[in-house]
């Protein structure tokens, strides 16, 4: 369930700051040609807060993703775990040395 809701935070999150970052820049490239310095204040301040709460949205569902997928991994029982885990290459055992006495 973890996982589930990371991820619709995940996708909440990018669709907020996306739109609002991609609008941002729009009025930015808009506002060159007038008093940049007001309009960047204006674009901080109307287009800034909900990037930053999209942004907080995406990193908070990203980590609960994560946190989901190390849960399902310590749940998992210990032969499904050491079939995922790779296995070190053992080394070829030296030729025998002939006895020649």
């Amino acid at each position: 369930m973890k996982q589930v809701f990371g991820s619709i935070l995940l996708a909440v999150g990018i669709l907020i700051a996306g739109g609002s970052g991609l609008c941002s820049l729009v009025v930015l490239g808009g506002g060159i040609s007038n008093n940049f310095g007001e309009t960047l204040g204006i674009v901080l301040m109307v287009g800034g807060i909900p990037f930053a709460i999209g942004l907080g949205l995406f990193f908070i569902g990203r980590a609960l993703v994560r946190q989901a997928k190390l849960e399902t991994n310590e749940k998992a029982p210990a032969n499904v775990q050491q079939r995922t885990t790779p296995t070190a290459a053992k080394e070829p055992e030296p030729p025998a040395s002939p006895d020649v006495s």
